[in-house]
C-alpha cells in the first residue's frame, strides 16, 4: 500500500497496527468534528490547534501497540488507534482513550495526504 486511501486489508474500525502507526499519523493533518486540527511529525512531536490556540505535545507507540500522547507539563494518555474507512479508502483515524473510553475521530485533510510505506494496513 502506498496511501491511506488504499487500505485493502482494513475495514472501518480495524486497529492500526503498531508498525503502521507512524505512517498513518504523519500521512496528513487530521481535522476533528469540532474543527480542531492535529499534525504529527516523524520525530514524535504533535501540534493540536483548537480555535486558534496551538498546543505542542509528544507522541509515541507503546510496546503493546497502543498510541501514547504527552502534553506538558503532566498529561499523558494512551489510545486505541483505528482506521476510519469509507468506500474502501482510509479517510482518517479514530482515537479511543484507554482510560475513559472517549472517542475522537479525525479525518485526513483533503489534498494533503503524503505517501505511506508499503504494507500499511495489511
Amino acid at each position: 500500500m502506498t496511501r491511506p486511501d488504499d487500505v485493502p486489508a482494513a475495514t472501518n474500525g480495524d486497529l492500526v497496527g503498531a508498525a503502521d502507526m507512524a505512517d498513518a499519523l504523519t500521512a496528513a493533518t487530521l481535522v476533528f468534528d469540532d474543527g480542531a486540527t492535529q499534525t504529527f511529525t516523524p520525530d514524535g512531536r504533535t501540534t493540536y490547534v483548537e480555535q486558534g490556540r496551538q498546543t505542542a505535545g509528544e507522541w509515541s507507540v507503546v510496546a503493546d501497540g497502543s498510541f501514547s500522547s504527552f502534553w506538558p507539563p503532566d498529561y499523558r494518555a494512551t489510545y486505541a488507534l483505528r482506521w476510519i474507512v469509507e468506500d474502501d479508502s482510509a479517510v482518517g483515524l479514530s482515537f479511543t482513550d484507554d482510560g475513559s473510553g472517549q472517542r475522537f475521530d479525525g479525518r485526513y485533510r483533503t489534498g494533503e495526504v503524503r505517501q505511506l510505506a508499503d504494507g500499511v494496513g495489511e
